[in-house]
């Protein structure tokens, strides 16, 4: 009798498609993209990705809008 296997995370939703390494950089990515990042202005952490390239801070003194890397931003 087969065991019941379990999704990845994120990437779970992929199925059994595309290979486990592809699978595990989605994670790896997707993971890091949904953190709070550190903003390039304040300093703090409170940076939400908005959409592809548009970043935004999310802490009231200094809620700035920007342009900068598409998945994560590099510190």
């Amino acid at each position: 009798m087969p065991t019941k296997t379990k999704k990845t995370k994120s990437a779970g939703r992929f199925g059994p498609r595309y290979g486990g390494a592809i699978r595990k950089k989605i994670v790896g990515i997707e993971s890091k993209q949904r953190k709070k990042q550190k903003c390039p202005f304040c300093g703090k952490l409170g940076v939400k990705r908005i959409s592809k390239g548009l970043w935004q801070c999310t802490r009231k003194k200094c809620n700035k809008k920007f342009a900068s890397d598409v998945y994560y931003l590099e510190n």
